[in-house]
């Protein structure tokens, strides 16, 4: 059984309707949390989330919506969130093309939600918690806050954006509570490739070169990049930020922790 460590804690998860913040907020629940589901999804999908996160064994676990491109739709969001323990900056929008190609409208809006919402929803969650000497907020970068890839501007632009907005509120912040509140903390995760829905087109694609084999699929997609040649999975992911919300983390602090298989070693 989890250890519920965060039995009286309030999280909200952004993008936490599937994939990596689903993993994330049910993790946090089984902690004992009580969990703010967000992100986007037919009503059934939205009740499904709620409902995988209560079954974790989630204090409670409720859906509130907002529109991450609209600055006033976040504040909106952190209000009725009311104050939070733990803050997972983990939803996310990505559009490819080359940089003469990328239509400007993607350009301001993979900003908005991916770099901008992070902002925003720090700006509000932080003060709160310098009073209470207990804070964790854990952005969802990426790889591509590390390092880039072709056709990829806008995301990468923003995923680096958020790792460096992360060290500064890091800063900021440090000195407030102590080891045995377990101080704030504001750090980025960076997952190479994961193994969720959004990415099965192309384990699918490389799988049909490969006569429908879907390890091997896989292998031949992450050989480009990642060393390990195996996908993380979101649970993976939710793992490490269930121990960033411990107080033994008090002192791993404005880091960008790569989960890459070797992606960024070299």
């Amino acid at each position: 059984m989890t250890e519920r460590f965060l039995t009286g804690r309030t999280a909200l998860v952004t993008g936490s309707t599937s994939g990596i913040g689903l993993a994330i907020a049910a993790t946090l629940g089984a902690a004992g949390a009580r969990v703010i589901v967000h992100g986007l999804g037919s009503t059934e999908e939205i009740s499904h989330a709620e409902q995988t996160v209560r079954d974790a064994g989630a204090a409670s676990a409720h859906f509130l919506p907002g529109d991450l491109a609209d600055h006033v739709a976040i504040e909106h969001l952190m209000q009725q969130a009311g104050p939070l323990d733990i803050l997972v900056n983990n939803a996310g929008i990505q559009h490819t093309a080359p940089i003469a190609e990328m239509p400007p409208a993607q350009w301001d809006r993979i900003l908005a939600i991916n770099l901008s919402a992070v902002f925003h929803s720090m700006r509000w969650a932080l003060p709160n918690r310098a009073a209470r000497g207990f804070g964790r907020v854990i952005n969802v970068a990426s790889v591509h806050g590390l390092v880039a890839s072709v056709q990829k501007a806008p995301y990468v632009a923003a995923k680096h954006g958020v790792i460096g907005l992360s060290k500064v509120a890091a800063l900021e912040y440090a000195a407030h509570g102590d080891r045995s509140s377990g101080g704030i903390t504001i750090n980025c995760i960076c997952p190479g490739f994961v193994e969720t829905a959004l990415i099965e087109p192309q384990i699918q694609s490389r799988a049909a070169h490969h006569g429908g084999d879907r390890d091997a699929g896989i292998r031949d997609l992450l050989g480009e990049k990642q060393p390990s040649l195996r996908m993380a999975l979101p649970d993976d992911i939710a793992a490490l930020a269930l121990w960033l919300c411990r107080r033994e983390a008090h002192n791993l602090n404005g880091a960008a922790i790569p989960v890459d298989g070797g992606w960024t070693a070299a």
